[in-house]
């Protein structure tokens, strides 16, 4: 008898990632230069700027209940193939854009298609990959959100900052053509939903819009995307105040390269030992990141806290959407991917607003210590809401195994 892994790098997933990636790297390009481009081309305010760029987040949000709820029934390749195409459709919009309160639509309807797309993406990679290699597959697939991360705002600033007018959407509207044509061509298995599970009841049920096994694991990256937003929202201003610009610079991209070569090593030790053995220790590294990070005073330093929190945090995210899957029945891992989505971008957007108030009191070493001092703190949310009943359920397969 083998013992033959089955094959993790087909072409479907080798596609959906693809697409994954550019709607990712878009969403990164637009995210960083939306704000600068609102100002010179419309005179906004840095607050109306601001939005510009926010209320993108606020329609993915809104609309992923949504999508998770519909994904069944509509088809998972279906609603990919459909928020893809209004996620081109709105790149095109950009363009004869003359005011503010347009590009504000036309920014909230963008979030819609990404909240669709995102949601099947997602969805789509957990049935392409096998059971088996879960852990190590959902690792890679969100590698694709990661190098994103990493590779968006540097394309993004290099486009704005070399090229004219709306050379950043001509970019942009490229990459969601290739991601178009990328999930065109995939192949998505056609699951048996079980009788009675799908039908359209009237009225409001929580459960057709929420995920209820997510939940808990959700409220652990709530808070842990709050964290990272502090990052995301004020690492310039942090590394201008301690003049370390350019050092900042290249804080992400070591974020991916670390991320990207811990990737086989974690994703294995997920799918054989189990979540425990990579969560605790990726929150742990999270935590002792964000200190180093609130210590920095020489460029090597910062990149030091980047590699750690890239390990760190990108591992803990990755993880913690496997385990979201895991938990669900698999006619609900749309629901459950969105669910997660819902939690992980609300805990990202609404950071930059809270931590805003924070900052000018405690000044960016103190904010980022204080962020370290929640992220030891999730040690304990996540023993509560999963590593103590993921702890006993491989104690007791243990003990099946020993007696069997």
């Amino acid at each position: 008898m083998s013992n033959r892994k089955p094959k993790l790098w087909t072409k479907d997933f080798i596609m959906v990632s693809t697409s994954n990636f550019l709607l990712f790297i878009s969403f990164y390009m637009l995210m960083v230069t939306l704000a600068f481009y609102a100002v010179e081309n419309f005179n906004a305010s840095e607050s109306a700027a601001g939005l510009a760029s926010s209320i993108f987040v606020l329609g993915a949000v809104l609309v992923r209940p949504v999508a998770g709820k519909i994904i069944e029934a509509v088809g998972k390749k279906k609603l990919l193939v459909i928020g893809l195409s209004m996620f081109f459709g709105c790149m095109l919009l950009y363009f004869p854009i003359q005011n503010l309160e347009w590009l504000l639509l036309i920014r909230f309807l963008h979030g819609f298609s990404f909240g669709i797309s995102t949601t099947a993406t997602g969805t789509i990679a957990a049935d392409i990959i096998p059971m088996v290699r879960r852990g190590e597959g959902m690792g890679y697939f969100a590698t694709s959100m990661n190098l994103a991360m990493a590779i968006g705002p540097f394309l993004g600033l290099l486009v704005i900052q070399n090229l004219q007018g709306t050379s950043i959407f001509v970019v942009t509207t490229i990459f969601a053509t290739i991601a178009l044509i990328a999930a065109l061509f995939l192949q998505v298995p056609i699951l048996d939903v079980p009788e009675g599970e799908n039908k359209n009841e009237k009225g409001f049920r929580f459960s057709d819009y929420f995920e209820k096994s997510t939940i808990p694991i959700g409220v652990l990256m709530m808070v842990s995307g709050f964290v990272y937003s502090s990052i995301l929202t004020f690492m310039s201003a942090y590394a201008a105040e301690i003049n370390l610009v350019d050092a900042a610079s290249f804080f992400f991209v070591m974020y991916a390269i670390f991320l990207l070569l811990s990737r086989p090593l974690t994703g294995r030790i997920f799918d054989e030992k189990g979540e425990n053995a990579v969560i605790y220790p990726s929150i742990l590294l999270y935590a002792i990141g964000l200190v180093i990070l609130s210590q920095a005073n020489v460029g090597w330093i910062l990149l030091v806290a980047g590699a750690i929190i890239g390990i760190g945090f990108g591992t803990l995210q990755s993880s913690a959407q496997t385990v979201s899957i895991n938990l669900a029945k698999r006619h609900r891992v749309g629901l459950a991917t969105s669910t997660f989505f819902v939690f992980y971008d609300f805990g990202i957007g609404v950071g930059p607003f809270l931590l805003g108030f924070i900052v000018p009191i405690i000044g960016f070493r103190s904010l980022y210590l204080l962020m370290a001092i929640i992220a030891f703190g999730t040690l304990f949310v996540y023993y509560i809401v999963h590593g103590k009943k993921a702890a006993n359920k491989q104690k007791e397969e243990q003990e099946t195994e020993t007696s069997a």
